[in-house]
């Protein structure tokens, strides 16, 4: 692994005793959020047959006829579900459009016609994205227990955050970019994440990139078998007062084949208010406090051209 990219981290001690091992995570994890506000996780317990189902069922799914998958457009049901087709977003601004295609899900699956899911496994699709939304909501708890270690908080600070969360997954498909094309297209554009954290399964075809900051340059993140992306978003930069980092990221596809991503993005209780942990208050708060659903809804619709309310339509939690 090359030294510039974010760091690996072995997370078995989380579910250990108490002792040497713990104390190296918490502070692996807390070096990693101020330097690149990346790293990747091993050892997390979620069995690698079910990431394999997942990004099978994903790679079956955009096979699909891109007729059957407009059906679906996440356009046309207004709960942030469903399909969005190629150039959907524009992260640079410039070129024509990411050129990436993906399918939002939340707890409820926007798939009521069996012709849309899986082939002829309608069941089957249901039921691992349901028991992998279930999986990631978990994991990201215990990643959330351990970065309150990071702060000299007690574990169970960021629970109530985590009770009835926004908790959006995605199935992403890149194609693979021509080698020899225009020096601004991408997979998705330069960009940070706008919620809380965001872990990502990806296949070994690689393309993600991070922002160094000490070497300002941009560094490959090395797919790793088995391992997760973790990144912090903005709102948690705000959280601790800018203690922590939510970097830029991009991916650029250039491998001549597909690229296949899962992103799981944990935005927390729509009520409940984020301000300045206590530990991190420094000289004094830099931002005041302000509604998970507020800060994502503003951050919605400043991506995305919607008004507040539209967005907070477009974020809602499908009751389960």
């Amino acid at each position: 692994m090359d030294v510039r990219e974010p760091p690996v981290i072995d997370f078995a001690p989380f579910y250990g005793p108490e002792g040497t091992a713990k104390e190296r995570l918490i502070n692996e994890l807390r070096q990693a959020c101020q330097e690149f506000g990346f790293f990747q996780l091993t050892n997390h317990t979620i069995p690698a047959s079910l990431q394999e189902s997942v990004l099978q069922q994903s790679k079956e799914f955009f096979e699909l006829p891109i007729s059957t998958k407009e059906k679906y457009n996440k356009g046309l049901n207004g709960d942030n579900r469903g399909y969005e087709g190629f150039r959907a977003q524009n992260f640079e601004k410039r070129g024509k459009g990411d050129l990436k295609e993906g399918f939002y899900l939340g707890k409820d699956l926007p798939l009521d016609d069996p012709q849309v899911v899986a082939r002829n496994e309608p069941a089957k699709f249901r039921a691992v994205m349901d028991e992998y939304h279930e999986t990631m909501t978990s994991l990201a708890m215990g990643i959330l227990k351990m970065l309150a270690r990071t702060l000299e908080l007690e574990e169970s600070a960021f629970d109530a955050f985590c009770e009835h969360p926004i908790a959006i997954l995605r199935l992403l498909h890149y194609p693979p970019q021509d080698p020899d094309s225009s020096d601004i297209e991408r997979g998705i554009g330069a960009h940070t994440d706008f919620g809380g954290i965001t872990i990502l399964l990806q296949d070994t075809t690689g393309g993600l990139q991070v922002w160094n900051n000490v070497l300002s340059e941009w560094v490959d993140v090395t797919p790793v078998p088995g391992a997760y992306v973790v990144n912090l978003g903005n709102m948690m930069m705000r959280w601790t007062n800018d203690r922590y980092l939510s970097n830029l990221h991009r991916v650029i596809n250039k491998s001549g084949k597909e690229r296949f991503s899962v992103p799981f993005f944990l935005s927390g209780n729509p009520d409940y208010i984020v301000e300045c942990l206590p530990t991190c208050i420094g000289a004094g708060p830099k931002y005041p406090p302000i509604t998970v659903g507020q800060w994502m809804a503003g951050r919605y619709a400043d991506t995305y051209g919607a008004s507040n309310e539209e967005a907070i339509s477009e974020m809602r939690e499908v009751p389960s």
